[in-house]
């Protein structure tokens, strides 16, 4: 493949799938509360002699949502290889895998900028065990192993190397964790998901180094920053920048080598003998593409083309799949400008606060229908819509109910305002004063003085209105 561009970027992302059981056997795939290390783990996790895998179907349906999602071409069988390795997180010396027919390939994923990075390939493999080095990898001098994790399902997902920036790479990360929200096959709050990054710069020939083992979006920013500068100075020393795999340092901020690029044809992958061939049938991905989900993209469109609702508010919406179909619900009954504005501000501010997810909260599209509504009818302020939504994010309550019990209505009637401006008005002698020559603001003074007055229940502008009545 020839190259252009002055940094080269590839990823390849695992991504453990949201099923309740392993890929393999029945044990339970979440970590359980204060687990003891070994404990989650059975004859097929541990590869002992005799023991024998079924594949689990709800992994396979995860998967091909994914491939779907990202335009890829389905391979018409699942046929899973042994890789071969000597290491102390596989107890059976090899992984279960892919290799000849990954399931999805060709695909691609649409950056913010509308650039385009393509997929070689989507395909499941099995987890293997977490390592446990006391002091880190490069000082322990020993390892621990546990088993729990060996056996959970991941989808491994390859770019082609057409990214070139480390912010283009973590661009694609964001992306693909808005495709994984949409179709609800990762938990982003307890899921794994790693990336191991190939980099390579102009100055060297594109001799290419994978980074293994990087988690978060902003680490592969960082890792990827400090090793595209790390190769360019070295080449510029007059240093050659081996073919090699290298660790990200999270705390200390580098890469350090690890060990010499092994290839494809180092592992002697075979076909595993005790998993049969699944055929992927034309009635199946049918199945599949009707339990798809409107994406993030089509979203995007819909709220841009038909909603009308300002482009960057568009974009922060369709990004969250709960916060876009409480949209979707809410401006069906609201105005979709209001809609918007409340349900991309308010509603995410008061959320942050109580630090709860939507679901978590309980705030239901009824609950914003109802505060909206209120808004929209001239019934209550917004700034009494923001203590209203306030409220909310303690608990769900009526919102109708509530406004009435309270007495929150606006204070709409002139002549009670015309009352309480007067009353604003003896009490601020000095801000009239400065509105009668010529300095408008001070005005907003005595406004506020009436909205002491009201609670928050009057309506700025038309108090405004009533004080300039009075004075001229």
């Amino acid at each position: 493949m020839k190259f252009s561009g002055d940094v080269v970027v590839g990823l390849e992302i695992h991504v453990e799938l949201n099923s309740e059981t392993k890929l393999f056997c029945s044990c339970p795939r979440k970590e359980k509360e204060n687990e003891l290390p070994n404990s989650r783990c059975c004859p097929t996790c541990l590869g002992m002699p005799g023991s024998k895998p079924v594949l689990n179907k709800a992994v396979i349906d995860f998967a091909l949502k994914l491939c779907l999602a990202m335009k890829c071409k389905i391979a018409p069988e699942l046929i899973f290889s042994r890789k071969s390795y000597f290491y102390p997180d596989l107890a059976k010396n090899y992984q279960v895998t892919q290799y000849e027919l990954p399931l999805g390939s060709e695909g691609e994923v649409a950056l913010s900028s509308g650039k385009k990075v393509g997929l070689t390939r989507i395909h499941l493999e099995e987890d293997p065990a977490s390592l446990v080095h006391n002091g880190g990898v490069q000082q322990s001098a020993s390892v621990l192993v546990d088993y729990n994790r060996s056996g959970n399902p991941l989808a491994e997902i390859v770019t082609k190397p057409e990214m070139n920036s480390a912010d283009e790479a973590r661009d694609f990360m964001k992306q693909l964790i808005t495709i994984l929200g949409y179709l609800e096959v990762f938990d982003v709050n307890n899921g794994i998901i790693k990336a191991d990054a190939n980099v390579s710069v102009k100055e060297s020939g594109y001799s290419r180094v994978e980074v293994k083992n990087i988690t978060g979006f902003k680490e592969i920013e960082r890792a990827l920053n400090y090793e595209i500068a790390r190769q360019k100075r070295d080449v510029s020393e007059g240093k050659t920048i081996a073919v090699e795999t290298r660790g990200w340092d999270a705390d200390k901020g580098l890469t350090y080598s690890l060990r010499s690029k092994e290839s494809e044809e180092d592992y002697g992958y075979i076909i595993d003998p005790d998993l049969i061939v699944t055929e992927i049938t034309p009635d199946w991905i049918d199945r599949i593409n009707a339990e798809m989900p409107e994406l993030a993209t089509e979203k995007l469109k819909k709220f841009l083309d038909d909603h009308g609702i300002e482009e960057t508010t568009a974009q922060v919406l369709s990004k969250d799949k709960k916060l876009a179909e409480m949209y979707e619900a809410v401006s069906s009954k609201v105005d979709s400008s209001l809609a918007s504005k409340w349900i991309r501000r308010e509603l995410p501010r008061v959320l942050n606060y109580q630090k709860k997810t939507l679901e978590e909260s309980g705030i239901t599209s009824e609950h914003m229908i109802s505060l909206l509504t209120l808004i929209s009818g001239e019934k209550i302020t917004e700034k009494i819509g923001q203590q209203l939504i306030n409220k909310l994010g303690e608990g769900p309550y009526d919102v109708l109910d509530y406004v009435k019990k309270e007495g929150l209505s606006v204070v709409a009637g002139e002549s009670e305002l015309e009352i309480l401006c007067g009353e604003a008005i003896q009490e601020a002698p000095q801000a009239i004063e400065e509105y009668k020559s010529g300095k408008e603001k001070a005005l907003n003074y005595v406004v506020g003085i009436v909205m002491r007055k009201t609670k928050g229940q009057a309506k700025p502008d038309v108090v405004m209105k009533v004080l300039k009545k009075l004075i001229d």
